[in-house]
């Protein structure tokens, strides 16, 4: 936490953005979810129930970095059998890989308040390149003295190029998972440092 005499926050590109330091994940505000495509003909939403990332914004904002850790195991549909099968070897494999990772490696764009990060996503043994578009939503000092900031990110991935290739083809065409799976994330991070 900062003192209340040290900015919370300062202008850059018409923006009001963070103070420079380091921020972590809020546990209690934030969601890290997705969505995939069922049957063809629906779609089924998820989230990680315990995820922790560290956001340094650095004085330069674009060399500003993000890295993300997801317990695998703490994955919920909301369908207890579905989510054993996505901890299960034919999807996650939650006990050999408990952990998905993702680092960014740059901001590829920004326009207004909307950055491009360029990162590396580890799902089981299989690191790829990622995208996720970030908007920032907002800063300020919380009635507790924290600095935070808001921010929702999207990015959507194949996930057969990470091995997760289970699925069953259906009798009417088509198969049971979509490939593509859409990831939805929400959330404030506090300044620590």
């Amino acid at each position: 936490m900062t003192s209340s005499t040290e900015p919370v926050t300062r202008e850059w590109n018409g923006l009001t953005i963070p103070a420079a330091g380091t921020y972590l994940l809020d546990a209690a505000h934030k969601r890290v979810g997705f969505v995939a495509r069922h049957m063809m003909v629906s779609k089924v939403r998820g989230e990680f129930a315990d995820a922790s990332a560290t956001i340094t914004i650095a004085e330069e904002p674009l060399e500003s970095t993000v890295s993300a850790t997801i317990q695998a195991a703490s994955i919920n549909t909301a369908q207890a059998d579905r989510d054993a099968h996505l901890r299960s070897p034919e999807f996650l494999d939650a006990e050999k890989f408990p952990t998905l990772e993702y680092r960014s490696t740059g901001v590829k764009s920004h326009e207004g308040n909307e950055f491009v990060l360029t990162g590396e996503l580890t799902i089981k043994d299989v690191t790829r390149p990622v995208d996720l578009k970030v908007e920032f939503e907002g800063v300020g000092r919380s009635p507790f003295g924290q600095d935070i900031f808001g921010f929702s990110a999207s990015a959507e991935i194949d996930r057969e190029d990470f091995g997760l290739t289970w699925n069953v083809a259906l009798e009417s065409g088509g198969v049971l998972v979509g490939k593509k799976v859409k990831i939805e994330i929400e959330g404030e991070a506090i300044r620590q440092s």
